[in-house]
This record gives structure tokens, sequence and C-alpha cells, in this order.
């Protein structure tokens, strides 16, 4: 369940609460619980910086690079951008996963997100 209608269940700021109406407070990353079909992934030189790279390749939806952050914060730490390395092992969610844990389903991976309400 969301804590702010402001961002969609894609967005990392989906679970921050918002203070007065209207300034997001801390972010709160929600927690990506480990899954048996998760995929240990070493990382490739053409994804070296860009998770939104990555993001895009396995769910088609570049907004999900914080997944891999919120999955793996002991590999990525504070900054989930400088840390994506080549040569990192990270767990990677599959889509499936994604999608139930979430709440989204695609349509098309070229048409708009659709959010199950809560």
């Amino acid at each position: 369940m969301s804590l702010n209608n402001i961002y969609p269940a894609t967005s990392p700021y989906n679970f921050t609460p918002i203070s007065n109406g209207k300034y997001l407070d801390f972010l709160n990353y929600r927690v990506i619980p480990r899954n048996q079909n998760d995929v240990y992934y070493e990382l490739p030189a053409v994804y070296q910086y860009r998770p939104d790279l990555l993001a895009f390749d396995l769910y088609r939806d570049p907004r999900l690079w914080w997944v891999f952050a919120a999955r793996n914060p002991n590999v990525l730490g504070p900054d989930p951008y400088f840390n994506f390395k080549t040569g990192i092992k990270i767990y990677i969610p599959k889509l499936d996963t994604l999608k139930a844990y979430l709440g989204i389903w695609y349509a098309k991976w070229w048409q708009v997100v659709i959010t199950w309400p809560s």
C-alpha cells in the first residue's frame, strides 16, 4: 500500500510520506524481499553507472532502476549510480515478482503502466 497518491507504484518515492500536504519527507525505500527466483548477476561493462539501462532491458521500464538499490543495499550502498560498476554481483528480481509485489502490470511495454487500486 502506498503512503502517497502523488507518485506511481513504479516510483521510489511511492512509500515516502508527504509533509504539510506538499513536501516529500525522507525517502523510504521499499524493501524488495528475497525470492527463490531472483537471479544472481554480474554486471557487464555496458551497464556501468547505468541501472536505468539494465531496468529497461529487463523490465522495459527505466523508472525501475531503484529496484536494484532496494534489493541490494549492502552492495550498492548509499550511491546506487556510482556503485553500479562492472563486475559487481547483485540479485535481480524477475518481472513477475515485481508485478506482484508492486501491484503493477503492463499491457504492452510502450503503453502506460497501470496500477491496481489498493
